[in-house]
């Protein structure tokens, strides 16, 4: 499994891709394999706050539902609509296709306690 070595990755597989002041989350690589095969994509709307840890939408697969939790606080500022009609990306390209929400962050600092892909990688490892 490669991980992107610009992004930052939470302890709940959530990957986070900063651009500029805002950033791109998604289910990590490890995550949709955990789960299996997603069969459906909950989400927020645009103009909803994410606030740090707490759940933002769940990801359903042929095994459980599991919730997604905010990697960092912010706005939501677009949604990958692709997901309601192709869950399955998120099994067929978690870092590119499958990507989840765009957020306008209200704390930066927050980035600052997110592991990099060495770090995640060896959280993974342990697990």
């Amino acid at each position: 499994m490669s991980l992107p070595k610009e992004y930052r990755y939470s302890k709940e597989h959530e990957w986070v891709k900063v651009e500029g002041d805002k950033v791109r989350i998604g289910i990590t690589e490890f995550a949709q394999d955990e789960l299996g095969d997603i069969v459906f994509v909950e989400l927020p709307e645009v103009g909803d706050e994410l606030d740090l840890d707490e759940p933002f939408g769940s990801v359903e697969s042929v095994k459980t539902v599991s919730e997604l939790y905010a990697p960092v606080s912010g706005k939501i500022v677009e949604i990958n609509e692709e997901l309601e009609d192709s869950p399955e990306l998120v099994n067929e390209s978690p870092f590119e296709k499958a990507w989840m929400v765009v957020v306008e962050l209200s704390d930066e600092s927050q980035l600052d306690d997110l592991m990099d892909a060495d770090e995640y990688q060896k959280m993974i490892d342990a697990e």
